[in-house]
């Protein structure tokens, strides 16, 4: 079965129906052949997000850390209290929020977020800045001291899926480019990122990965394509995926 042919749900019951803002994440990173493939085995239940017909929408992320990139090195180091700072926008809709995502307890992941304007979205303006200070003194980083900056940019088409039988979601990002602060970019038309969005239990399409061979694969769009455009930084974390899926000049 194709993406197609599953049946619609509009955004406001996906939202009732599976927020999850507090979940276990897990992703994936295969071909788009590869993705495609497993895709066509999805259970006939399994619904999509339709937004005025369209089945994908355009994202854009500018991801906000200091000029010592202490975001990335928080991450790349795995360390326990982490967050990552960044504005979402829904090109489609011009709609874009301000989020900070911290690391919970027992690996779950939480998200705040703040309504923001779009033409905004590369700044933090006043009312951005006190909402991510805030956030950041909750981690004890004293957010007020910290010189945030836009770092790193992601754009990529995102399909969204929802699983009745366990509530969850998964979303398919394709299309994937990262442009760093000098300009360069890094596009990658081959590549697709599955990720499953749960709560306590694994979803239909974590195992249906599962059964073609597939794995959760440690990836992040903000630390994976910084390090994939900035050699110097270290990238341990994320050493198997650079090295299968990412190749560029600098690396």
């Amino acid at each position: 079965m194709s993406l197609a042919e599953l049946q619609p749900i509009g955004l406001e019951e996906l939202i009732e129906k599976a927020a999850l803002q507090t979940r276990v994440d897990r992703k994936y990173v295969l071909g788009r052949l590869e993705a495609a493939e497993v895709l066509a085995a999805l259970d006939p239940g399994t619904r999509i997000l339709e937004i005025d017909g369209a089945r994908s929408s355009a994202y854009e992320s500018v991801y906000f850390d200091t000029p010592d990139l202490l975001s990335y090195r928080m991450a790349a180091h795995a360390r326990r209290r982490r967050f990552k700072l960044r504005t979402r926008s829904y090109v489609d809709t011009a709609e874009a929020w301000l989020e900070v995502k911290t690391r919970g307890a027992r690996s779950t992941t939480v998200k705040d977020r703040l309504a923001y304007d779009i033409d905004d979205r590369d700044i933090l303006t006043a009312d951005g800045r006190q909402y991510a200070d805030a956030a950041l003194d909750g981690l004890g980083l004293q957010g007020d001291q910290l010189d945030l900056r836009p770092t790193l940019v992601t754009r990529y088409h995102r399909t969204t899926l929802f699983l009745p039988a366990s509530g969850s979601r998964a979303t398919i990002d394709t299309d994937l480019s990262w442009e760093v602060d000098d300009g360069r970019v890094l596009e990658t038309p081959d590549l697709a990122i599955i990720e499953t969005k749960s709560g306590t239990r694994t979803s239909e399409v974590d195992r249906l990965l599962w059964s073609y061979g597939h794995r959760p694969a440690t990836i992040s769009k903000f630390g994976t394509g910084l390090a994939a455009l900035r050699s110097d930084l270290p990238s341990n974390k994320w050493a198997r995926v650079l090295r299968r899926y990412f190749r560029t000049d600098a690396s």
